[in-house]
């Protein structure tokens, strides 16, 4: 979910019950209007039946409510001394509603040439339940409205506010630190943007410093260790045709030319990671892929026969790239050698062709290899101690290099694929 529909969904559960208690509060305050309003407007027409008395004196006769909204009914003068005025609800038969009706009742008393009467005046009032269901109508469409206005704000004012927010998140999920691309962070006047757009500008500084400092250590030191790597081995070499030794002296050499070996073979390949990483192969030309692949075929015949193992060579579709042709036999070869290697003796490799796709089968383990791991370097499937661990993962820069995408799958056999742009 995202942070601004996040941010809704708790504006929306709070509003409610705000609502829901100025609703209740809003009520109870009309209604206070309302009888505040009523019960002047009942003593307002008491002062005007006083002064109408003077003129009609025939309206004291008037002793119910059947003609009037009025009643006069005589007391004696201790009732009217003792009289306080009250004001109350009451139904009454309205007949243009056929029901009877809320209305509110003031009673109170007067004088009229020493004598004096007990006064009733009625007035119609609102309906309780009526205005209830009206309010909460209304309230829910308010609440509605306040829901969807918020909405707006937010997918039109708040999308604008967090927009360097959303553009330096897009940023890092497009960043490569091997592409060696910068971030660009788009000015604001917001400090805590500002605090972000700072220190994600620091990060990255420090992990692409980082990084160039790891490949140029790569770099120098696989150069640095060529020469003496060389001499080493030639030297042991020399001294073990030159010198008599006995089969324990002998093995103990072998065993340290196999470490210097593969120490040259894993500083040949740190060497040309480095190399692939830094950009040295420009030169590039259309390389045909399955021509190039029956090459490599060719060129491993003799451990295919070794192995017993059939290749099935599906060239129904050609497969073009302008890339360096080099790197290209180096992606083929690593892929082909690990089928092999890695392949039982006896089986079948698979190796396909078809519209932007180039894939080899092989039945090795019998159970998946995990794939986020696979094209990591170091790497190692299998126990083959002549393994760098290098190999997939220098084909995993190569198509970086090249925007190819290289997958891994398992179904009774293992799948590597190269999906072309």
């Amino acid at each position: 979910m995202k942070l601004l529909n996040h941010t809704t969904k708790y504006l929306s559960l709070l509003l409610l019950p705000l609502i829901t208690l100025w609703a209740i509060a809003f009520y109870y305050a009309m209604l206070d209007e309302i009888y505040d309003s009523l019960d002047d407007g009942l003593e307002n027409q008491k002062i005007l039946l006083q002064r109408r008395i003077s003129h009609s004196p025939s309206i004291i006769n008037n002793t119910d409510f059947n003609g009037h909204a009025y009643t006069f009914r005589p007391i004696s003068k201790s009732v009217f001394e003792n009289f306080k005025e009250s004001y109350r609800d009451t139904l009454m038969y309205m007949y243009n509603e056929d029901d009877y009706e809320p209305v509110r009742i003031f009673e109170s008393t007067l004088k009229h040439e020493q004598n004096f009467y007990k006064l009733k005046i009625i007035t119609s009032m609102v309906e309780e339940d009526d205005l209830i269901s009206d309010m909460v109508k209304y309230l829910i469409i308010l609440y509605v409205l306040l829901v969807i206005s918020i909405l707006i704000l937010n997918n039109i004012l708040l999308k604008k506010i967090w927009k360097p927010f959303y553009y330096s998140i897009a940023q890092l999920k497009n960043f490569k630190i091997e592409k060696e691309n910068k971030i660009k962070t788009k000015p604001s006047s917001i400090d805590e943007f500002i605090l972000l757009n700072k220190t994600i500008t620091k990060l990255i500084k420090k992990s692409s410093d980082s990084y160039t400092e790891q490949k140029h250590f790569i770099e120098n030191a696989s150069h640095e260790l060529q020469t003496p790597l060389a001499i080493s081995i030639n030297k042991l070499e020399l001294f073990i045709e030159n010198n008599s030794l006995n089969e324990d002296q002998i093995k103990a050499l072998a065993s340290v030319l196999d470490n210097l070996n593969r120490l040259t073979r894993l500083n040949r390949s740190l060497l040309l990671l480095s190399k692939i990483e830094n950009k040295q192969f420009l030169a590039e030309e259309v390389v045909h892929f399955s021509q190039l692949t029956s090459q490599i075929l060719e060129d491993f015949e003799d451990l295919i026969t070794h192995k017993s193992i059939s290749v099935n060579f599906d060239t129904s579709s050609d497969l073009e790239i302008t890339m360096n042709k080099d790197l290209a036999i180096v992606l083929l070869t690593n892929f082909i050698k690990n089928a092999i290697v890695h392949g039982n003796s006896h089986s079948v490799i698979h190796i396909q062709t078809k519209s932007k796709l180039w894939s080899i089968t092989n039945i090795g383990q019998p159970n998946a290899l995990d794939q986020t791991e696979i094209f990591a370097r170091f790497k190692k499937v299998g126990s083959n101690k002549k393994s760098t661990g290098l190999g997939l993962a220098i084909n995993k820069a190569i198509a970086t290099k090249y925007n190819l995408e290289l997958t891994y799958s398992y179904n009774d056999a293992h799948i590597l694929s190269i999906h072309f742009p």
